[in-house]
């Protein structure tokens, strides 16, 4: 029946005779509930009634947004400061405070960042409910916000995440929806152009990327024309050491032991390292994502069937290559693998349940190394290092295994499934029979 494939209860008749879709079963308002509830601690320790352990993750919204804010009212982008990293549209969720002018900045921005939450969980429900969707997608959302703390609201990157898990839900029916979310999306903060990887062969890919560079093309002149500054960002990441919490900050946090000279220091708005052979372990970082990038464009090439969930389980994979392989792995980059997790297991045939739960246990690992042991990192005692180790080990796995599945599922099977010979009829039928 309708109502047992999608996960719902029993379908509503209709006086024409058809039947309406399948209201959902009370266990899949379990999820909301939860959300509900975590979401509501979120709001209390963003806002500082409650405080959580480690240094004020609330600090980037009150003084560097809000100070960005300022700038950006004045019509230019903030020249002055390198520390503004980020594509022309960012300057969009960092206005976006505006719409809501009888709250202060940072509660507003913390109320945006909750109503942007609660969309990517009506999508996710929503999508759950469909005939060969799930619901594991909405537990993936409610559980790794929770993970990742207070972080999740004090950022924009939760409303990055929202533009992607709209993109890729909507992409399967509307590929120039999927195109345009996309544009957008990079024009944010770059990375949601990786959503693109995995549409399939056809017209939709055609449609889908070039609806994205018109999209782009025309925002990005419409702000470059409104306010001068608007690819400043280009430059202002040139001199960056290879921050803390990167997978190659591993070598620097061991080498301290062992009498490296090198020290860290806030550069470029986050804690790096600077020193002898950072240079060379950025360098590599950047050759590493270049590889991984390579390995991505050689999948696309070679991939023979796309499943419904392969663009979801394509923006994954090639998300988590570029997060791991970074010089810089803010905690707050979590929450685009979380919601690029819970839109592949929103579709029942995805194979990426296991990388998506490795992500989401990273995430949780991720709060432990900020804010609340932050200091143990910074200092690389034995703590610290054993954090890291194990967040970066999490996702390191989760790449490989996200990886591999994705190329079994669209180039290996399917190759062999070609090189199998067809049964002939009379073994059919004796089969059959």
């Amino acid at each position: 029946m309708a109502g047992s494939a999608s996960g719902g209860g029993t379908p509503l008749p209709l006086a024409g005779g058809g039947t309406r879709l399948p209201l959902p079963r009370g266990g899949t308002r379990l999820p909301v509930a939860v959300w509900l509830l975590t979401r509501t601690a979120l709001l209390l320790f963003v806002l500082r009634v409650v405080t959580f352990p480690g240094p004020d993750v609330t600090t980037d919204v009150s003084v560097i947004y809000q100070g960005w804010y300022e700038v950006l009212q004045t019509g230019t982008y903030p020249l002055d400061d390198v520390t503004w990293q980020y594509p022309p549209a960012a300057a969009l969720a960092i206005l976006s405070p505006a719409l809501l002018p009888f709250l202060g900045y940072a509660a507003a921005f913390s109320l945006l960042a909750l109503l942007c939450d609660a969309l990517v969980l009506g999508l996710l429900w929503y999508a759950g409910g469909r005939p060969g969707k799930s619901q594991r997608g909405t537990w993936v959302w409610v559980t790794g916000v929770t993970l990742l703390g207070p972080t999740a609201y004090a950022r924009y990157d939760l409303m990055v995440t929202a533009v992607a898990v709209a993109a890729l839900l909507a992409g399967a029916r509307h590929p120039r929806t999927l195109g345009a979310l996309a544009g957008f999306g990079a024009l944010l903060k770059v990375w949601p152009l990786l959503l693109l990887a995995g549409t399939p062969r056809g017209r939709a890919p055609r449609r889908s990327w070039a609806t994205a560079a018109g999209t782009m093309a025309g925002l990005t002149l419409l702000l470059n024309a409104s306010m001068p500054g608007a690819l400043a960002f280009l430059t202002f990441q040139r001199d960056r050491g290879t921050e803390i919490e990167s997978l190659g900050a591993l070598v620097f946090h061991v080498a301290r032991h062992f009498g490296w000279q090198g020290e860290v220091l806030l550069n470029y708005g986050s804690v790096e390292f600077l020193g002898p052979y950072v240079p060379l372990v950025s360098t590599l970082a950047l050759a590493l994502t270049a590889l991984a990038m390579g390995w991505l464009a050689v999948w696309r090439l070679r991939a023979k069937r796309f499943a419904p969930s392969t663009p979801c389980d394509a923006a994954f994979a090639a998300v988590l290559l570029f997060t791991t392989t970074s010089r810089v792995i803010s905690p707050q980059y979590m929450i685009w693998l979380v919601g690029l997790a819970a839109a592949c297991l929103a579709f029942r045939g995805s194979r990426m349940a296991l990388p998506a739960w490795l992500a989401v246990a990273a995430t949780g690992v991720t709060m432990l190394e900020f804010p609340v042991w932050f200091a143990h990192v910074v200092a690389s005692d034995p703590l610290g290092v054993l954090l890291l180790a194990v967040r970066n080990g999490l996702l390191v796995v989760a790449t490989l295994t996200a990886c591999g599945r994705l190329w079994r599922q669209t180039v290996t099977e399917p190759r062999r499934r070609g090189l199998l010979p067809a049964r002939p009829a009379r073994d059919n039928a004796l089969l059959s029979s």
